[in-house]
């Protein structure tokens, strides 16, 4: 029998966990839940659903007094310092010894789940991609293990996911990757390149909408009422309970969204522009996948000190973080640079990359909407397009400022579409139905099925499946 070990870190994951580990049973599996809130704890109890409690008590409970440090390094992680980054700048906790007690706590927890859950059967974790050390600490000791760590994420396609096995990284298809293309897929492209719309999944749409917006939510007040009220009255522990901190960033949000009024440069000012989206910062795609590229204000700055004289760097925030790049960092930049431009946050994005002489991402989604487009993506940092042919990867920064000169001197030729499309065709085969918490009727089987299926295909990354350069 197939037994999963699941995690769970708010109470909107369980409401759609607590479903799909009824559905699973239900199919044959066997399921352990690790749930770090405890809210989630007594939802999935009531549901007669196993969870072995994860929340940070429990957690430095479970590690005592044992060394954090000889603990990590028990579990074949070496240097630990990356793992924290994640936790460190979506928490801003300074304190690295409670960082690492974490980390190590979940790594105890992770042995005691795989311990539960190989007495029910074979066992395989199963998560939602992130970077926070409860997550982290149960993927390394799942490794240390031998035991599949699944990554589950959204995908570059409409209402799809990818299952990504033993890596934090990016899937990866080799650039010689092409499948048939279905004519509902090419369907698919034509409509989204027609409509320049933005995939999001359903879980982030909340997210895309303005600071003030976000702060005047009746939805978003409701639930901070809540939280403050099972937090401080009630004594629940949640694992994004830095309440204070997450108002601030948002109060910062707003304030850098007033800021920037009347900064921006409409698209048709900017003449020849190289464009660099802004990423979300603090996201996992930064702090661990890329995490050289994490200060993205310090990048564009290297952008207008490389790129060929009489090009401006134009760059525009993401739709879900306005306000989210520290304004007076932005502002710094354009007082220094006359070619710095900083784009309406409005712009549709698939007009700015139409627009572009030359493109440089990181691992945006920006970069494979580029190449659907037709465009070459100069790619600094583990993006899962890093291989495909209209991507021209570097091997480190030095390189960015001659990339971007042969990209605006025309010396490359536009990707070709039939291999470009014959690419994203393989990437769908990699694909399966579904979105993460999304808890109605029609979703969690489909997700559920899916989940399942992936395991069933055994469908992990084809690049190298190792985490070890993550602790190196």
């Amino acid at each position: 029998m197939q037994s999963l070990i699941i995690s769970t870190l708010a109470e909107y994951q369980t409401e759609f966990w607590a479903p799909v580990g009824k559905e699973l049973e239900a199919r044959g599996c066997a399921v352990t839940f690790v749930s770090c809130d405890t809210r989630s704890t007594q939802m999935l109890r009531q549901a007669g659903l196993d969870v072995i409690e994860a929340t940070l008590s429990a957690r430095l409970a479970a590690l005592g007094t044992s060394d954090a440090e000889q603990v990590c390094t028990a579990h074949g992680i070496a240097n630990p310092a990356a793992l924290l980054t994640h936790e460190r700048f979506a928490f801003a906790e300074r304190d690295s010894d409670l960082l690492l007690r974490k980390l190590a706590g979940s790594l105890v927890v992770g042995d005691i789940a795989l311990e539960r859950a190989r007495a029910k059967g074979d066992p395989v974790l199963v998560q939602e991609l992130g970077g926070f050390l409860s997550v982290l600490g149960l993927h390394h000791a799942a490794l240390h293990a031998e035991v599949e760590s699944l990554f589950i994420e959204p995908s570059f396609f409409k209402g799809r996911m990818l299952f990504v096995a033993n890596t934090i990284g990016a899937l990866r298809l080799e650039r010689e990757a092409r499948a048939p293309v279905p004519p509902e897929l090419d369907a698919y492209f034509d409509e989204a390149l027609s409509s320049g719309t933005v995939v999001i999944p359903q879980k982030d749409r909340h997210h895309y909408s303005g600071a003030a917006k976000k702060l005047l939510n009746t939805r978003n007040i409701r639930r901070l009422v809540e939280k403050v009220r099972d937090k401080y009255l009630l004594g629940a522990e949640q694992e994004f309970g830095a309440i204070g901190h997450h108002v601030r960033t948002h109060l910062r949000m707003l304030g850098a969204s007033i800021r920037l009024r009347g900064e921006f440069t409409p698209l048709g000012e900017l003449g020849r522009f190289v464009y660099y989206p802004l990423h979300v910062p603090g996201d996992v795609a930064l702090t661990l996948r890329s995490p050289q590229y994490l200060d993205q204000l310090a990048l564009l700055d290297y952008l207008c000190r490389t790129a060929p004289l009489g090009t401006v760097i134009a760059t525009k925030e993401h739709p879900a973080m306005i306000g989210a790049v520290p304004s007076e960092g932005l502002l710094a930049l354009k007082r220094r640079y006359d070619h710095f431009a900083i784009l309406p946050p409005s712009t549709n994005n698939y007009t700015v990359l139409r627009e572009a002489a030359s493109i440089v991402t990181v691992n945006s989604k920006s970069g494979a909407e580029a190449g659907l487009l037709g465009r070459n993506v100069i790619v600094l940092g583990d993006a899962f397009y890093r291989e495909a042919p209209f991507a021209h990867a570097l091997g480190q920064l030095g390189e960015v400022g001659p990339a971007i000169a042969s990209h605006m001197s025309g010396a490359l030729p536009d990707p070709d579409e039939t291999a470009t499309r014959g690419y994203f065709a393989a990437l769908w085969q990699q694909t399966y139905p579904g979105e993460l918490y999304v808890a109605d009727a029609q979703n969690v089987p489909r997700f559920t099925g899916s989940l399942l299926q992936a395991l069933a295909d055994e469908a992990w990354n084809p690049a190298d499946n190792s985490d070890a350069r993550m602790s190196a």
